[in-house]
C-alpha cells in the first residue's frame, strides 16, 4: 500500500483486506510517504494491533520521496509472498476479492488481472465525481471505470500480479510519478505476458474532495499519459486523444468567437451542452445537488486532462528514458 496523508481512509482501508475470506498466508505492508497528517499514527496502530495475528499482519517501511511507484516497489520488497495486491490508502477490496484474484491468475494464466475502479462518493461533490468516472462520457469505453466482460486488457485498476512478472520488468519505473500503472502493463504486455480484466473483481473508491483536487489528479493524469506516449511508441489510442482534441476546439472556437465571428461559440456551446445532456443518465438515483454538479467535474476531468497532455514536457520523457527502470524481488501473498 503506498500511502500518504491517508487518515480519512486508511484504517477502514486496511479492515477491507484483513476481513478477505482467504486461505492462504497474508501480509499487509504500508510504505509510509512523508504525511503531515495523522497517516503515521494511525498506521503504527494497525502494526501495533495486528502483532499477534497469525494470518496476517501489518508493517510499514518509509518511502522518503512520497512518490507512489517508489512506495510499491519498497512496500514489494520488503514483503515475502509469491503474489502481489496492490491497494491504494483510500481503496476498499470488495468482498473475496483477494481469493477471486489469485483463481482468476490460475485460470487464465495471466501475469496481472484487476477490475473496476468503483468510485463512490460521501457527499454531493464526491458522488458527482463518481458518476463522473463511471460514465463513458467520462472516461470513455476504459472497462476499469465502467465495467464490461471479462477479457484480456491494456491495463487494469491496481492489479493482483504474479511476482515472477514483476521480477522480469524490475517492478514500477520509479521516474514515473502518474501512469506507472499503465507503463508497467504495456511492458508486461510486450514482454507476452497477460492483462486480465474481470468485472468480479471490484475496489471502492473515493473520489478527490473538490474541484481543485480533482483538476490537480487529471492534469497530471494527462501529464504522464503523455510522457508513456513518448517513452513506448504506438501505446497511445484515440480515446487518449479525446481531451487534448477537445481542449483545442473549445480555445480556437473562444478565439475565433471573441475576434472573428459569434459562430466561434458554437463549439463550447456545444461542448456545455453535450456534457448537461451526458449528466442526465449519469446522474440517476442521486440527489439533485450530485447532479447539478456532474457537469462541472466532466468538464474538470476532461479540460484538466487534456491540458495536462497538450502541456507536457518533453523532458520528463528524456528524463525517463535515461533512468530505465528500478529493481524489485519480492511480492506479498501466498496461494
Amino acid at each position: 500500500m503506498p500511502v500518504l496523508n491517508e487518515e480519512r481512509h486508511l484504517r477502514n482501508s486496511v479492515r477491507h483486506i484483513l476481513e478477505q475470506e482467504y486461505d492462504g498466508e497474508m501480509e499487509v505492508v504500508i510504505a509510509l510517504g512523508p504525511s503531515t497528517d495523522r497517516t503515521d499514527e494511525i498506521a503504527a496502530d494497525l502494526v501495533r494491533e495486528t502483532a499477534s495475528l497469525e494470518r496476517a499482519r501489518v508493517h510499514t517501511v518509509p518511502n522518503p520521496t512520497g512518490r507512489t511507484p517508489a512506495a510499491l516497489n519498497a512496500a514489494i520488497k520488503a514483503s515475502r509472498h509469491p503474489i502481489v495486491v496492490r491497494v491504494d490508502g483510500h481503496g476498499m477490496l470488495s468482498q473475496n476479492y483477494i481469493a477471486t484474484a489469485v483463481r482468476l491468475l490460475e485460470e487464465t494464466g495471466a501475469q496481472n488481472v484487476g477490475g473496476i475502479m468503483h468510485a463512490e462518493g460521501e457527499n454531493a461533490w464526491e458522488d458527482a465525481v463518481a458518476a463522473a468516472m463511471t460514465s463513458k462520457i467520462g472516461v470513455g469505453n476504459a472497462a476499469f471505470h465502467t465495467g464490461g466482460e471479462a477479457g484480456p486488457a491494456e491495463t487494469v485498476y491496481l492489479g493482483v500480479f504474479r511476482r515472477e512478472a514483476l521480477e522480469q520488468q524490475g517492478g514500477y519505473n520509479e521516474e514515473f510519478i502518474r501512469a506507472q500503472d499503465w507503463e508497467l502493463n504495456f511492458r508486461i504486455r510486450e514482454a507476452g505476458g497477460l492483462i486480465w480484466f474481470s468485472p468480479e473483481l471490484k475496489v471502492q473508491y473515493r473520489p478527490r474532495p473538490s474541484v481543485k483536487a480533482l483538476a490537480k489528479q487529471y492534469k497530471d493524469y494527462g501529464r504522464w499519459r503523455h510522457v508513456v506516449a513518448r517513452y513506448h511508441a504506438g501505446s497511445i489510442n484515440l480515446r487518449y486523444l479525446a481531451p487534448p482534441a477537445a481542449v483545442c476546439a473549445i480555445a480556437a472556437g473562444l478565439v475565433v468567437g471573441a475576434l472573428v465571428t459569434p459562430w466561434g461559440f458554437v463549439v463550447p456551446a456545444g461542448y456545455l451542452a453535450a456534457i448537461i445532456a451526458g449528466s442526465l443518465p449519469a446522474g440517476k438515483g442521486l440527489s439533485l445537488k450530485a447532479r447539478a454538479q456532474i457537469p462541472v467535474a466532466l468538464a474538470t476531468m476532461h479540460m484538466s486532462w487534456g491540458f495536462g497532455f497538450l502541456t507536457s514536457p518533453k523532458a520528463l520523457a528524456r528524463k525517463v528514458i535515461a533512468s530505465r527502470r528500478p529493481a524489485v524481488r519480492t511480492a506479498s501473498v501466498r496461494p
